[in-house]
């Protein structure tokens, strides 16, 4: 944890109190601080700032001197869409996700799917690996998730107008490990693509980078699907030519995402 985030009710004025149990065992055995000491915090869907830990008990801790004047770092403009993975890989990529700055994800059924991985008890637990995300990339806002149990109807209905109606970019690509063109490739053809629109700003990385990636499970999509949101507008990308987990194949990715936002804001 980078920083302890709290809901609002947690909040009065100036004072705040931490109940959680993982936060107050962070605190007092990571952390080690004490009475008095200057602890990082932010209000859900709030500002981050500082406060003074005033008293410290085996349940609670009770703050003061709260002071929120930071603003949240900028979200990441993409949409995630993830084919449902395993339980435990499911856990580790919303948090990535949302440490990285994911503004929205969903999660789709595929062909490699297994159909108990929709009565996981880890899909009800995502709130708390959201507010992990948001602690370790001390961010307060957290991405709007869905799930979409049937692949063909949301890729042939929504997919689309999801696309087109992006207010950044009216692309989108597929991570597809045995595409010939490469994701650097793609970017390099829409960076030439702007730069020959007098209308788009050759320097305007939003205009550059997709607005929506979709990423399988371990082994992939199948070519049916591929094919499928091909036919709605996402083009197929490679990153390379190592077959990458699931985990690592959404780090590359949205590192892209990740760098090119930190470049614009220099």
């Amino acid at each position: 944890m980078n920083c302890i985030v709290l809901p609002k009710a947690n909040f009065t004025q100036t004072a705040a109190q931490i109940h959680n149990p993982a936060q107050i065992e962070h605190i007092i055995k990571v952390l080690g601080l004490k009475v008095g000491d200057v602890l990082k915090i932010g209000q859900l869907d709030g500002n981050l700032g500082t406060a003074i830990i005033d008293k410290i008990a085996a349940d609670t801790i009770q703050l003061s001197d709260v002071q929120l004047d930071i603003a949240p770092p900028p979200k990441l403009e993409v949409t995630v869409i993830l084919a449902l993975p395993r339980p435990k890989v499911l856990r580790r990529l919303i948090m990535d996700m949302t440490a990285l700055g994911v503004r929205d994800i969903v999660l789709i059924n595929s062909y490699r799917t297994q159909k108990s991985y929709w009565q996981s008890p880890m899909l009800a637990r995502m709130d708390e690996f959201i507010l992990e995300g948001l602690q370790q990339g001390v961010d307060t806002v957290a991405p709007t998730i869905s799930l979409q149990k049937r692949f063909k109807p949301f890729v042939e209905d929504n997919l689309a107008s999801l696309i087109s109606t992006s207010l950044i970019s009216k692309s989108a690509v597929v991570a597809h490990p045995y595409s010939e063109l490469s994701f650097v490739q793609y970017l390099q053809q829409l960076e030439s693509s702007s730069e020959s629109n007098a209308s788009i700003k050759a320097d305007s990385v939003k205009t550059i980078l997709p607005s929506v990636v979709c990423i399988g499970s371990e082994g992939g999509w199948i070519d049916y699907e591929i094919n499928l949101l091909a036919a709605q507008g996402c083009q197929a990308v490679s990153i390379g030519s190592r077959i990458l987990r699931t985990e690592a194949a959404v780090n590359v990715m949205l590192g892209q995402w990740l760098l090119h936002s930190q470049n614009s804001n220099t």
